[in-house]
C-alpha cells in the first residue's frame, strides 16, 4: 500500500491564487486579499520617506534595506510572515535574499491595519515578532490616522508613542527623520447627505 504525500502547509501557501497574501502562523495558514487602496497609499507613502535617508542614505545615515511585503521566514517555512514592510540594518543582512525567503529577523517591521487583519497583527503577529526578536514594531490606522510605535524591551512590547492625523514625529529606529503624518493619509471621500 502506497501513502499520499500531503502537500506541506508552505505548498498550500504557495498554491495560494493570485490576489491573496497568505501567511503561516503558530501552524495555522492565514489568508487575507489585497489591501484597499487608502492601505497602499499609506505603504507607498511610509516606504517612499524611508528608502531616501535609510536605504540610499540620501539625506540620512544610511545602512538599512527597507523592504515592501517581504516573506518572513522565523523559521524556515514554520512561521511565515507578510507585514507591510521590514527593515533590517545592512550590518546584520549585508546582502538580500535570492529567492523570496528572507530568514534574517527584521529589525523593525510595520503593520497597516485594515478591518479584516488587525486583530491578527495585534493578538498573533505582534506576540510572534516579540518571540522571534524583532525590535521595533509600527502599528498604523489609517481609518483612525494613527502611527503607534512600540520597542521590544526583554521580551515585551514597550510602547514608544502614539501619534495622530497631522503630527511630526521623530520614531525609532528612525528618529533621524522627522516624519509628517500629514503625507500618510488621502483626502476623505465625502459622504452623501
Amino acid at each position: 500500500m502506497q501513502l499520499a504525500l500531503q502537500p506541506t502547509l508552505y505548498e498550500f501557501l504557495e498554491a495560494l491564487p493570485e490576489g491573496v497574501t497568505g501567511e503561516i502562523l503558530n501552524g495555522q495558514l492565514r489568508t487575507h486579499p489585497r489591501p484597499s487602496g487608502t492601505h497602499i497609499n499609506v505603504g507607498s507613502v511610509l516606504g517612499a520617506e524611508l528608502l531616501g535617508p535609510f536605504q540610499r542614505g540620501k539625506g540620512g545615515p544610511g545602512g538599512w534595506w527597507i523592504q515592501d511585503e517581504p516573506e518572513v521566514h522565523f523559521v524556515r517555512n514554520v512561521d511565515v510572515v507578510v507585514p507591510d514592510l521590514a527593515g533590517w540594518r545592512c550590518e546584520r543582512m549585508p546582502y538580500l535574499p535570492e529567492d523570496q525567503r528572507y530568514e534574517v529577523v527584521p529589525d523593525w517591521m510595520c503593520e497597516i491595519l485594515s478591518p479584516s487583519t488587525a486583530r491578527d497583527d495585534r493578538e498573533v503577529k505582534m506576540p510572534l515578532y516579540a518571540y522571534y526578536g524583532v525590535r521595533y514594531v509600527w502599528l498604523i490606522d489609517p481609518v483612525k490616522r494613527t502611527l503607534e510605535s512600540y520597542r521590544l524591551d526583554a521580551g515585551a512590547w514597550i510602547e514608544v508613542g502614539r501619534f495622530a492625523a497631522a503630527d511630526r514625529v521623530s520614531v525609532p529606529p528612525f528618529e533621524a527623520l522627522n516624519l509628517d503624518l500629514g503625507t500618510f493619509w488621502p483626502p476623505r471621500r465625502p459622504t452623501a447627505v
